[in-house]
């Protein structure tokens, strides 16, 4: 059986999208940001973000894979599952990330862009496990930090479970269970 522990609550991170979405409103004016999201954690952030946005904007998504279907850790290796649809040269592309810890999949997410030449790129996250960074990459604009803890909800999963949860919960394994989620 697993065990949940709650680290941020619906309140704080509804507050804090608020915050996110009016400082990115501000330092975007006069622009049409590309909104880029890696699929699937960031979907939940990304849909509260847009609707606090009052700016012209694009979405786009790309699906990167790094942990694998039961992994808590990443492997260290980043595939791009599914790349751009629409081209970004010369756009102001805004990466939405629920989560930054090791700092890899973002760093490979960078490296992919710049070499299709946008016009700037800034990264939003949620949450930063800065303590985990094996890899530095810039956070233009971020919400919590948070410990080094493996963690679900608001999109967040773990093997495809716990994504619906409205808060930001720790995950932790009881000691009867040998699988996290399992009953």
């Amino acid at each position: 059986m697993s065990q949940l522990r709650l680290l941020v609550s619906p309140q704080e991170i509804r507050d804090t999208v608020e915050r996110l979405a009016a400082e990115i409103q501000r330092d975007y004016q006069g622009k049409t940001p590309v909104l880029l999201g890696a699929l699937k954690g960031c979907f939940v952030f990304m849909a509260d973000l847009v609707r606090h946005l009052d700016i012209p904007l694009e979405v786009e998504f790309v699906m990167l894979s790094s942990y694998g279907r039961g992994r808590k850790e990443s492997s260290g290796e980043v595939r791009l599952v599914k790349g751009l649809c629409a081209p970004i040269r010369d756009r102001d592309i805004l990466i939405v990330e629920d989560i930054v810890d090791t700092g890899i999949t973002l760093s490979f997410l960078l490296n992919y862009l710049r070499r299709k030449r946008p016009a700037s790129v800034k990264v939003c996250a949620l949450f930063d496990k800065a303590t985990c960074r094996k890899v530095s990459v810039p956070i233009d604009y971020l919400g919590f930090k948070i410990p080094d803890e493996f963690v679900v909800g608001y999109g967040l999963d773990y093997d495809e479970k716990y994504r619906h949860l409205s808060g930001l919960y720790s995950l932790r394994e009881s000691e009867s269970s040998s699988h996290p989620g399992s009953a």
